[in-house]
């Protein structure tokens, strides 16, 4: 396929979708129902399990026919599943793991109120249903992931797409689609009268200009198209849709809203002024949600320190080893409200760590202007070998699950900064204020070490302004495989 721009009709006909290429994604929602029902079976195999051999339980033998195992309750979870809207092609996974939650959620109960009309609530094991819900959400998410992850990377079951607009949006688009395995977009081209972005010049062909666009609609027969222009006025976008709208299923541009709190937005129309009307809500601003986003930490927290407790002592007893002196090392931090606070961490450097620091920096100017600019240094000489070890799993922040207890950090949140760093936050810091800094978050699970502190600071900035308890979720998944990796980690 060729990178440069082609203006000719011939051209264009040859990149024409066949029907196969057009439609071979309206498979994936069976590929889709048919993981999500191993992973139903598997998970009422797990909870079969553990209720008949956990000690204590009554009935060991207790069993659940066949038709019930393999057939109606699998069958009630890809109902709701799809009521729940899971099996779209395309969406953040963030709100896949919502629709999963409430589609998992909403099946349990039916399940439940069948068995109560059904009269049979008393012999079902109550402990082998909630095993059932625990393991299906995670195990359905977790095949989800895998699946769309695998077609992606391979290219498979791919919707076609059209990008209007090779500019700095379309870069952020097309880098958000694939960080985010929910989205499963293959990139045919673009149409744009000056690309700005030489990088999509590079590696995806210029099919024409804003004026040609109607034509190459037709002519590759695409049935989704993306606009990325938001510096197009509002008459030029008002003609590009009524342009395209005849000719596509799927129309969506982006609008100039870069910054805004999207994550929450409200959209409602008038439509005899054939206007819409767009709210933000603030969900930190409720003291419902501050309590959820409390309770979530605490559940997981004290979930967490039933393996945190062993691996922990392993640790310390490592740590000393390796560089005798304390184990745990207390960095004071700022909090929500200001508020200054220990931040636990096992040490991963040596005793006299600031001495060292202060030497090194004057023998070596570089490290200190790289220093200077983040705070970090990439090859530290104040750093153990357990340490690095410690630093490259993030294994050091696991005392955080004391502060998070504590009430002083939350597990998924904005990164604990020091008191120094409060002046590069400027405006921004406002946000930071707001919400117990996290474990993990933004920046940890997107590039970790290797962003830029701008890009830091706004990605927190963003995450208080975007906060729901799905994307807590998301992000404590996504730091899971971004810790096995060890990725950006320094």
């Amino acid at each position: 396929m060729t990178h440069k721009q082609t203006d000719d009709t011939t051209d264009l006909q040859d990149m024409r979708l066949s029907s196969r290429e057009k439609h071979s994604h309206a498979l994936l929602p069976l590929l889709l129902m048919a993981g999500d029902y191993l992973a139903v079976v598997l998970s009422e195999t797990i909870a079969l399990f553990l209720r008949r051999f956990m000690p204590g339980m009554p009935s060991p033998d207790f069993n659940i026919p066949n038709i019930y195992f393999f057939v109606i309750v699998p069958t009630i979870f890809i109902c709701f599943l799809y009521v729940m809207r899971t099996y779209q092609p395309t969406m953040a996974f963030w709100q896949l793991a919502r629709n999963v939650f409430y589609g998992v959620l909403y099946s349990i109960l039916m399940i439940l109120m069948l068995m109560y009309f059904g009269k049979v609530s008393a012999v079902v094991s109550r402990l082998f249903v909630a095993f059932t819900w625990i393991f299906s959400f995670n195990l359905i998410l977790s095949f989800r992931y895998v699946i769309k992850r695998f077609l992606n990377s391979h290219g498979l079951l791919q919707i076609p797409v059209l990008f209007i607009g090779a500019g700095r949006t379309a870069e952020l688009v097309l880098k958000s689609f694939r960080h985010d395995a929910g989205y499963g977009y293959r990139i045919i081209g673009f149409v744009d009268d000056h690309p700005i972005s030489k990088q999509l010049a590079k590696n995806y062909p210029i099919l024409g200009g804003f004026d040609d666009v109607e034509r190459i609609v037709q002519e590759t027969a695409v049935d989704y198209v993306i606009i990325t222009a938001p510096g197009l006025s509002n008459e030029e976008m008002l003609l590009m849709v009524d342009k395209l709208q005849p000719y596509v299923k799927h129309l969506s541009f982006v609008p100039d809203f870069i910054g805004l709190p999207v994550g929450n937005l409200e959209v409602s129309s008038l439509v005899d002024e054939s206007m819409l009307v767009i709210g933000v809500r603030n969900n930190l601003a409720s003291a419902w949600n501050r309590a959820l986003k409390r309770i979530f930490d605490l559940t997981l927290s004290l979930l967490g320190l039933v393996v945190a407790l062993p691996v922990g002592i392993l640790i310390a007893l490592a740590v000393y080893i390796d560089s005798p002196g304390p184990v745990i090392f207390a960095h004071f931090r700022i909090g929500q409200k200001k508020k200054v606070f220990p931040c636990y961490k096992f040490r991963t450097m040596v005793p006299d760590a600031e001495e060292k620091l202060r030497e090194y920096l004057l023998e070596n100017p570089a490290a200190m202007a790289e220093w200077e600019d983040s705070f970090k240094l990439k090859d530290d000489p104040r750093i153990t070998r357990v340490g690095r070890f410690l630093r490259k799993t993030s294994l050091d922040e696991l005392p955080q699950l004391l502060n998070v207890l504590k009430g002083e950090m939350s597990l998924v949140g904005p990164r604990p900064i020091v008191r120094r760093e409060i002046i590069k936050y400027g405006e921004y810091f406002r946000d930071f204020a707001l919400v117990p800094p996290g474990i993990t978050g933004m920046w940890q699970v997107n590039g970790r070490s290797d962003t830029t502190y701008e890009e830091r600071v706004r990605m927190d900035s963003w995450y208080v302004r975007n906060w729901s308890v799905w994307i807590d979720l998301v992000y404590l998944l996504k730091t899971v495989r971004v810790v096995f990796s060890g990725k950006g980690a320094y």
